[in-house]
């Protein structure tokens, strides 16, 4: 089963790793987004990430079944979170599994790409000299034609 979702509170991946999985599946990749210390040689205290809720689900379940489609499985399951988070919780959980790895490998690769191009979430870095930045990112395709 195809799952996504934005959430507010955090993501658990073991509960994102469990709607993945299958008999017929010999590969199961998890790939988590964490919250780093550093970005561009700057120290960092945490993020935080702001969005479009309705429309971040949206678009994060057609990135999920474009995912599944190239991937030939209905086994993807993707969390994005929005809010405040501290260095080392996890901003993005995807899983997915496939009979081979290389498809399941594809499958959250182009999730996380595709969260980066479409997603309309926006990141606000807060670093340890007390100043914060919006980070660059792109407009969705639908807001970019307007």
């Amino acid at each position: 089963m195809i799952w996504s979702d934005v959430l507010l509170e955090p993501i658990d991946p073991a509960a994102v790793l469990d709607r993945v999985g299958d008999p017929r599946d010999g590969a199961v990749v998890l790939f988590l987004g964490i919250v780093r210390n550093a970005n561009e040689g700057r120290p960092v205290s945490g993020m935080e990430y702001d969005g479009y809720i309705e429309m971040a689900r949206e678009q994060l379940a057609a990135i999920a079944g474009e995912a599944a489609e190239r991937a030939g499985s209905d086994r993807v399951a993707v969390a994005h979170r929005l809010g405040a988070l501290d260095i080392g919780e996890v901003s993005v959980a995807i899983a997915a599994s496939t009979p081979h790895r290389a498809e399941a490998f594809d499958a959250a690769r182009h999730v996380i790409e595709e969260i980066k191009k479409r997603l309309p979430v926006w990141k606000r870095e807060h670093y340890l000299d007390r100043e914060a930045a919006w980070l660059d990112g792109r407009l969705p395709a639908a807001a970019a034609s307007r």
